[in-house]
């Protein structure tokens, strides 16, 4: 793990006052930098629906790892992680410290723990997705247990996305996929500070529901109209409020449909957020049950500033 400067992580589900609260402490320090991790930031145009920080947020804090590529560019998590290793050399030339804010799981697991991530080979996975549609998952699960034992135990006969990854790496690189470290079961330990913000089920799904609101009024269909003009990548196009109202430009849906989706959809993808986050023992939680700001900036703070991290917040 290599040093850098101090860091402290804000995850939790989407929606859950993330951003707001690493920005009133950034603020009040007053040497903070934030970085975004979130894989749909990255993309240049992408900012209402992925509540992308505003420019005069920007120009009041330091602001990084957002607008890297277009968005009708691919862009993968080991991209990213090279993007902040580069952010962390010149975060720490400047003397200054930095708040880590976001909820894709991946990427952050990527970047606090210094992940040794295999390379990406889109030729070899599309050829094995159509083994698995030829013959499925179980008969490529057995191919797995041939070349690559150990990551073949770890995979259930019908995960055809896990099979085809492990298959993919073993063929790509030459290595077994379970070479590549202990991958996400294991939790070593971070220099990275792990503060989660964490609501109440039900609060949090109104508070979701107004987000997609406001997001709506804010202008997001003309934001997706525009994307679609030019293109969005794979990845692109699959982002949460994108998907959909890409699916009612193109007469699938309703607007109002497409509204009832986003949020359908990114309810489920806060639960499967905070589950994600929620096996991780490293991370502090803070229960919040009216101001995110309010309740979790001090614990944030204290964090920054070297407060114990075995002290206990909230009921977590």
């Amino acid at each position: 793990m290599s040093i850098g400067p101090i860091r402290v992580a804000v995850v939790g589900p989407t929606a859950s006052g993330k951003s707001s609260v690493a920005m009133v402490v950034a603020e009040s320090e007053g040497d903070v930098d934030l970085i975004s991790i979130d894989s749909m930031q990255v993309y240049r145009g992408m900012n209402i629906g992925t509540a992308k920080p505003t420019p005069a947020e920007r120009s009041r804090v330091p602001h990084h790892l957002t607008d890297l590529v277009d968005a009708n560019q691919e862009f993968a998590v080991a991209e990213f992680q090279r993007a902040y290793n580069g952010v962390l050399e010149e975060i720490t030339e400047r003397g200054r410290r930095a708040i880590l804010v976001g909820g894709t799981g991946l990427y952050h697991r990527a970047v606090i723990d210094g992940l040794n991530l295999p390379g990406e080979w889109p030729e070899i996975r599309t050829r094995l997705q159509a083994e698995v549609g030829r013959f499925g998952a179980p008969s490529l699960h057995a191919r797995l247990v041939a070349c690559d034992p150990a990551a073949a135990a770890k995979t259930e006969p019908n995960n055809a996305r896990r099979i085809v990854r492990a298959l993919e790496v073993c063929e790509g690189s030459g290595r077994p996929f379970s070479s590549f470290g202990p991958g996400l079961e294991a939790y070593p330990p971070t220099p990275v500070a792990q503060i989660g913000l964490r609501w109440e089920r039900g609060v949090l799904a109104d508070r979701i529901g107004q987000r997609v609101h406001q997001m709506m009024q804010d202008g997001l269909l003309n934001e997706v109209c525009g994307l679609a003009d030019v293109g969005l990548s794979k990845t692109a196009a699959q982002a949460l409020g994108y998907k959909e109202i890409l699916a009612h430009l193109e007469g699938s849906v309703s607007l109002d449909e497409a509204v009832d989706q986003v949020i359908v959809r990114t309810r489920q993808f806060a639960v499967r957020q905070l589950r994600w986050f929620q096996r991780d023992p490293r991370v502090r939680w803070v229960d919040i049950e009216h101001d995110p700001v309010a309740e979790a900036s001090e614990v944030v703070r204290g964090a920054l500033n070297g407060s114990s991290q075995n002290e206990q917040a909230g009921n977590g």
